[in-house]
């Protein structure tokens, strides 16, 4: 298929728990060549397959890291183990983070600074890595939207309602919404 439309906040599918993965077939790798494809043509830096209207525990990443990890990777059924996330207000400056599916926006969010990463790749072999600063961001914020939470949903009550009253101004939070990389102009000006 290649390229597919991103779902936008208030797509259903972004708004629950996906399903395991249970089958490691030719299905599955097009599916991930897809999410490859359509995570290039949109910049990003992870894609998880909610964000394409597929309901199902996996997620591919792009991101250079220093934790000896491959900077291009597929995580399929994975679990997360986190160190603790700090109560502090997260710094405005340093640990913004932007979506896909609430395209254009950022916001301020503390996250763990390290965590653990299993699961398996798309041969069904399976992965054991650790992810640090901003790399363990990415885990964390792809992952989340396995459990069908949009990093929206973990802003602080200040950073909250601003999101909140610009996904009203912005008429999203109903379904059907999308955009598509490589098609449409690009919401992070990349």
């Amino acid at each position: 298929m290649g390229i597919r439309p991103v779902t936008i906040a208030g797509e259903p599918v972004l708004h629950r728990r996906a399903a395991e993965v249970e089958s490691f077939d030719g299905e599955l790798r097009a599916l991930v060549e897809d999410m490859y494809e359509t995570m290039d043509a949109a910049h990003g830096v992870g894609l998880a397959a909610p964000q394409i209207g597929v309901g199902l525990r996996l997620f591919t990443y792009q991101y250079a890291n220093d934790d000896g990890v491959p900077e291009r990777g597929v995580v399929i059924n994975p679990s997360l183990t986190l160190s603790k996330v700090s109560g502090a207000d997260p710094d405005p400056d340093e640990e913004v983070e932007g979506c896909l599916s609430v395209p254009g926006l950022s916001y301020p969010l503390k996250r763990a600074e390290w965590a653990r990463v299993k699961g398996f790749d798309a041969d069904g072999k399976p992965l054991d890595f650790e992810a640090t600063g901003w790399f363990a961001r990415v885990m964390q914020h792809e992952y989340d939207h396995l459990d069908g939470k949009l990093y929206i949903d973990r802003l602080n009550d200040r950073w909250g309602r601003r999101a909140r009253k610009q996904v009203k101004k912005e008429g999203w939070g109903i379904p059907g919404l999308t955009w598509l990389p490589g098609t449409d102009p690009d919401p992070f000006g990349h």
